[in-house]
């Protein structure tokens, strides 16, 4: 059986998709800040759910996800969810300096210490990555968010290279969705093409279980970072995109 950590499962997708794991007989790890929210949901499956409290943002991190993945006995695929996100168009430091030691400090961390984990056993791995289409290219009044997400892409590609040098058998899934929504968002305003957790989550679910290396979500949004990346930065600095 395959046991399936996630990092971020408190809330949101994280949570709905380790409901949809743990239903299925499928052990799942999940970690996140919020251990109240951890053990409700540890509450419904008690059988093939294990918990652990983990802040990615701080060094001990990858020790506490080491301790979670003895108690599930073992892991298979490490789902990274966690990560905040928000416009902050007046540049507003320590929220700029949040989002990147979330998004990308966090995301190495943490995706570093699953490559190490499945290096160290020498077994068959995947390694899934939930970033965004607001990585394709740098968005003003989400500068820090959009860039945190090219470098979690970016940070995969290396990881992949890494592996194929080193003959480590590890899958890896790069899942980019457009606008979800979930608690991250403003409940009063409404986004761009905006998706519904029961609309994405099979999406996911389908995307670990048939691990494309890419996999956009969906295919409006598909066809939109495809018309992005033939945009020359020297036009796509003067454009603006609402967002909400």
């Amino acid at each position: 059986m395959k046991k399936v950590l996630i990092m971020g499962a408190s809330s949101g997708i994280g949570r709905r998709v380790a409901e949809e794991f743990a239903s299925r007989g499928i052990m799942v790890g999940a970690a996140a800040r919020n251990l109240s929210a951890l053990q409700t949901l540890k509450d419904l499956y008690p059988d093939t759910i294990e918990i652990e409290e983990v802040d990615i943002t701080k060094e001990d991190a990858p020790a506490k996800m080491g301790s979670l993945i003895e108690r599930m006995g073992g892991m298979d695929i490490y789902f990274h969810v966690s990560g905040i996100g928000y416009s902050n168009p007046s540049l507003d430091p320590e929220e700029e300096v949040k989002m990147v030691a979330t998004n990308a400090a966090g995301f190495a961390r943490m995706l570093s210490a699953a490559y190490r984990y499945f290096r160290s056993e020498g077994k068959k791995g995947q390694i899934v990555g939930l970033t965004s289409v607001a990585g394709t290219n740098g968005i003003g009044q989400m500068a820090a968010y959009s860039s945190s997400k090219k470098f979690a892409q970016t940070y995969m590609v290396a990881l992949e290279q890494l592996a194929n040098k080193e003959g480590v058998d590890i899958k890896f899934t790069d899942i980019r969705p457009g606008w979800i929504r979930t608690p991250l968002l403003d409940p009063e305003k409404h986004y761009p093409m905006e998706m519904t957790l029961e609309y994405v989550v099979p999406k996911i679910i389908h995307a670990i279980v048939k691990h494309p290396r890419v996999a956009v979500i969906d295919w409006r949004y598909n066809l939109l970072v495809g018309l992005w990346r033939m945009i020359p930065n020297s036009l796509w600095t003067k454009m603006y995109f609402p967002m909400g």
